[in-house]
Order: structure tokens, then C-alpha cells, then sequence
């Protein structure tokens, strides 16, 4: 098939990475945001997320002219919709970002065109994109209505990628393919294997939806496993971390490692899309999500515990007199990635409810995100470890990892991630 033009609608963690993986196999790319900073940032050759390599690929592709960035949709032979898809009220799904792609994209269709949403996306929501861009062009058929004859293709093919490693992830790992008919997943196979490595394996449009919600909330439940034990292991008195070492010497055992709670774009959101539409059903995913959520108010009574006990080792100080440093906000190690943290949300609260100096540690970021901006400072590690009564190990950051064991023993710890458990 003859792809002479691709365009991705959204160019966050997974839009851009994967318009300049195709950019870098001399594609002409179209990226398309609503956020003009984005816009420029990316057409200057310069990147505006955190992700290893992606700033050079990124700059070779726009010097070479198979790069651009748009703020308004442009003809083109596939369509490549990467926008969020959170949740709203009562953790319901929000398809506002991929209806206004859909809408927004409908008026620069073609006969023949192609229509991929990457989006992690409830189960039917592919159809129903189909449905909001046959609304807006009577004049072209498509897969609901006209079958394997349509005009436009539409496929869903979802983001399997890791954060930090999302350029080499997006080459080797497999692709799940599902078409609302044969030749729409014929025409999305095509395009994927322009760079993809792996095996792209073909189903229907609602299986592969509901593989990516399956994928996530596997984890989402392998977590929330040992966020649980992480509780009851503190309350008999057993170092979690070694526990789980040791069960996992089991061959048939693989326990995760437990943290402040679950955050990203994904394990944090995903399963609520199940539950959403199989709520009776949906018993042990439902709980996996309640046990995560509760995870960082667990953590937040822990610090209450650690501000007690120092001032009852030193009755001269009140609770304005204790600095707590917070180590980490992004939602995992390494990223710059703030979405749904948990250590975020942590942190923020501790603004709201300590008297005292909050510090924050977070070295991939240059600015405190706005909930914290007139609460908290950032710092250095160094600057945290000299100042601070009580550390706060959130995110397993190499930066904090990387740090002798003596200088986690001047402090009084909370450690939410197995830092000081060396």
C-alpha cells in the first residue's frame, strides 16, 4: 500500500516518539497539537517531554524535511490519533479528546484514507469514532455501513510502550491490530510494518480495546497485590521488600514491587474503563483500583507518624519547627511524567496539611507543577539531605538510588519504594 503522507493528532509521550520513529524511516510526517508552544518547540527541532534519544530523532527528522507540526489538520493518506483519554464523575471514560480529533480531522478526508486510534480506549469506542466521522462527511462511506467497501479505513491499534525506553519499544515490541474489517486491519498491518519489528497480530477492533484495558489491569491487580502486603507487612512488623526477594525465589512466583500507589496515563485509568462497562463483573479489578488508590493516604498517615514520633523525641519543637522532603513526583522512576502520580498527589496534600517546610527532589523537572508552586520548594538532593528531618522516598529515581545508605540514616525515613531497604 502506498503511504505517501501520515498524520498524528496528538503529540505527547506516545504522538511524537512514534511520528519521528516513521519520520526517521523517510516518511513525510504531519504532527498535529492544539498546543502551539508544542508546535513551535517541535518544529525548531527540540522536544518538550523527557524521553532518552527522542531529542535527536526528533531533530534529524525536522532538518531532513520529514517532520513538521501543524496546530490544524491537513490532508494526508493516514490519520494517527494519539490524544489522552481520561476519565470523568464517577471514573466514566471521556472521549471529548477523540471526538474533536475525529471532527477535526473529517474535513481533510479522502477515498482510500486510513484512521488508527492509538488512544487506550473503552471497548467500542473505535466504532464509535467511525460513527463521529460518518456524521460529519455523508459524502464518504466507512466500515459500519459499507463493510470491507468503504471509503475510509478505521482500525484501533493501541501504545504498548514503556517510558524510557519507548523508541526502542516501538520497533520491537509486537502490535495488536484490530480493524472493523479485514481490510481495514490489512491497510493498519501495512503501515505499522514500515518500522515495527515485532509481529503485528490481527483481531477485531474490540478485542484489541479491550487486550490493552486486559494488559493494564493484569498489572494494575499485581500491584495493588503488594501494595496490600506492603500494609499488612508493616503491621506485623516484616520488611516487605526482603519478603518479596525471597518469595520470588519461587520459579513459579513473580511478585511486583509495591509503591506510594499506581500512577501514568495508563494502570492508574485503564481498568475504570472495564469497570465502566462491566461493573457487576468487574469484582476483583474494582478492588485492585480502590486498594492502589488508597495506598497514598496509607503513606501520608505514616509521615503523620514519623512528625509525631520527632517531636516526641524533641519536645521543644512544634510541627512548624519539621521539614519534610519529598523525593520524587513523577509517576514512576527516571521520567518526568507527573500524570496521575501518586507521589504527587502525596506531596500536594502534605503542602495542604503540614505546618512546616516541604521540600521537593524531583531532578527531571525545573519548575514545581502550579498545586505546589507557592507550598513547596525545589531542591537538590544535597539541599534536601542538610535541611530535612524527614525524608519522603517516593520514586526510585537512579539520582536517589544512587546515594550512599549512610545518608538515608540522618534522617528519619518514609521510604514508599524500597530506597533504604539495601
Amino acid at each position: 500500500m502506498n503511504f505517501k503522507t501520515i498524520s498524528i493528532i496528538g503529540l505527547g509521550y506516545i504522538g511524537l516518539p512514534t511520528a519521528a520513529v516513521f519520520a526517521s524511516r523517510s516518511m513525510k510526517v504531519i504532527g498535529v497539537d492544539v498546543n502551539q508552544k508544542t508546535v513551535d518547540t517541535i518544529n525548531c527541532g527540540q522536544i518538550h517531554i523527557v524521553e532518552p534519544d527522542l531529542d535527536m530523532v526528533v531533530h534529524a527528522a525536522v532538518a531532513e524535511g520529514y517532520l513538521r507540526a501543524t496546530t490544524q489538520p491537513e490532508p494526508a493518506d493516514v490519520f494517527l490519533i494519539a490524544v489522552p483519554t481520561p476519565f470523568k464523575g464517577d471514573h466514566d471514560p471521556d472521549l471529548a479528546y477523540i471526538e474533536a480529533a475525529s471532527k477535526a480531522i473529517s474535513p481533510v478526508l479522502k477515498k482510500g484514507d486510513l484512521v488508527i486510534l492509538e488512544s487506550t480506549s473503552p471497548v467500542g469506542a473505535t466504532e464509535q469514532m467511525a460513527a463521529w466521522m460518518a456524521e460529519s462527511r455523508p459524502d464518504l462511506s466507512f466500515p459500519q455501513t459499507r463493510g470491507e467497501n468503504s471509503d475510509i479505513r478505521v482500525a484501533y491499534c493501541p501504545e504498548r510502550v514503556l517510558p524510557g525506553q519507548v523508541l526502542r519499544e516501538l520497533v520491537q515490541n509486537d502490535r495488536v491490530i484490530g480493524g472493523m474489517t479485514s481490510k481495514c486491519s490489512a491497510a493498519a498491518a501495512a503501515l505499522y510494518k514500515i518500522f515495527v519489528q515485532g509481529e503485528c497480530v490481527i483481531t477485531d477492533a474490540r478485542t484489541a480495546e479491550m487486550c490493552k484495558l486486559t494488559e493494564n489491569s493484569f498489572r494494575d491487580v499485581n500491584i495493588a497485590f503488594a501494595n496490600e502486603l506492603s500494609i499488612i507487612c508493616d503491621k506485623l512488623g516484616i520488611n516487605v521488600w526482603e519478603l518479596i526477594k525471597l518469595a520470588n525465589r519461587h520459579p513459579r512466583v513473580n511478585i511486583l514491587q509495591p509503591g506510594p500507589g499506581v500512577g501514568g496515563h495508563c494502570i492508574a485509568v485503564d481498568p475504570w474503563f472495564i469497570v465502566s462497562q462491566a461493573p457487576a463483573e468487574a469484582r476483583l479489578i474494582r478492588m485492585a483500583r480502590e486498594v492502589n488508590d488508597a495506598k497514598p493516604e496509607w503513606i501520608i498517615e505514616k509521615v503523620k507518624i514519623a512528625v509525631a514520633d520527632y517531636l516526641s523525641a524533641n519536645p521543644d519543637k512544634t510541627a512548624r519547627d519539621v521539614t519534610i522532603a519529598c523525593f520524587g513526583l513523577a509517576f514512576k522512576p527516571d521520567i518526568d511524567d507527573l500524570r496521575e502520580s501518586p507521589a504527587l498527589a502525596i506531596s500536594t496534600q502534605l503542602a495542604r496539611l503540614h505546618p512546616g517546610e516541604l521540600l521537593v527532589v524531583e531532578p527531571h523537572i525545573e519548575t514545581l507543577p502550579a498545586a505546589l508552586f507557592e507550598h513547596a520548594q525545589l531542591v537538590t538532593v544535597e539541599q534536601a539531605q542538610g535541611r530535612a528531618q524527614i525524608a519522603l522516598l517516593l520514586v526510585g529515581h537512579r539520582a536517589f538510588k544512587d546515594q550512599p545508605a549512610e545518608v538515608w540514616k540522618k534522617m528519619s525515613i518514609v521510604d514508599a519504594c524500597g530506597i533504604s531497604a539495601r
